[in-house]
């Protein structure tokens, strides 16, 4: 019989996985990896600011995730800097900026490994409110901008002719993003966030048949690898996140060696 706290984090795992599947195709078609990196780097200054701050820690990254993300925004839409030039600015000044406030305050004690690899066995029942009602008001959103996000990620003029206004829709993308982020970092932490983001819908693409398709492979995946990842963790002693991954990979690598079904 499996302990309460391993079920919680099982539950989890499967509402995160439901959320970054979906949401990781577009991060996979849109190339969109290092985004995501930016988001989960600014992070740290979220934490910091929500310990100076004492306000709740989810409540600090969203901000400061939301924040960083209308920045890349607004300097994008200037134009005068590439996208990747401002994604690093962003990355690393937010990652920095969190660490120089930190040294202001020399009573804060981060767990820095925790919020770096996550720490899924701890969470509560709180946690699991905030990340099944959090995924289902991002993937209602992501529902509803899905058309028109697809065709902007096909061809952006095609769909600015067609009157679908591209710019909002990957700017409501954004935010979801950071939403998304946000609820994981406790999950699967700074560094790993990425990943579920990216190797799910990863081993789903050559197995589907249209978008739709591939993002419901991605969201199996994903609770594949998290129930798998959890199960090796607890059996040999591994730390959860980074089994998570790790699951994650190996599914992607044993999808290598399958051809995929000729329609």
């Amino acid at each position: 019989m499996l302990d309460d706290f391993l079920i919680r984090a099982l539950l989890a795992g499967v509402g995160l996985a439901l959320v970054t599947g979906p949401a990781g195709c577009f991060v996979v078609w849109r190339h969109l990896a290092y985004f995501g990196e930016t988001i989960a780097h600014s992070a740290l200054l979220g934490v910091v600011l929500a310990l100076v701050l004492q306000i709740d820690l989810v409540l600090g990254i969203f901000v400061s995730a939301c924040t960083v993300t209308l920045l890349m925004f607004y300097l994008q839409g200037r134009g005068s800097l590439p996208a990747d030039t401002v994604l690093g600015l962003l990355a690393h000044g937010g990652l920095a900026t969190g660490l120089v406030i930190m040294a202001f305050f020399p009573n804060i004690r981060i767990d820095l490994q925790a919020l770096l690899f996550g720490d899924i066995l701890a969470v509560s029942r709180t946690d699991l409110a905030l990340i099944w009602g959090g995924g289902m008001l991002v993937l209602a959103v992501l529902a509803r901008i899905w058309r028109p996000l697809l065709a902007a990620t096909v061809n952006v003029d095609l769909a600015t002719v067609a009157g679908l206004r591209p710019e909002r829709t990957r700017l409501i993308f954004g935010l979801l993003m950071a939403t998304v982020i946000a609820v994981a970092i406790k999950i699967v932490g700074i560094l790993l966030i990425v990943a579920l983001l990216v190797i799910p819908p990863a081993t789903a693409r050559r197995f589907a048949r249209n978008p739709e398709h591939m993002a419901v492979l991605a969201a199996a995946a994903g609770v594949v690898a998290i129930a798998g990842g959890l199960f090796a963790s607890a059996r040999v002693d591994t730390p959860s996140g980074p089994s998570i991954v790790v699951a994650a990979l190996l599914l992607f690598a044993a999808t290598r060696f399958r051809r995929p079904r000729q329609s």
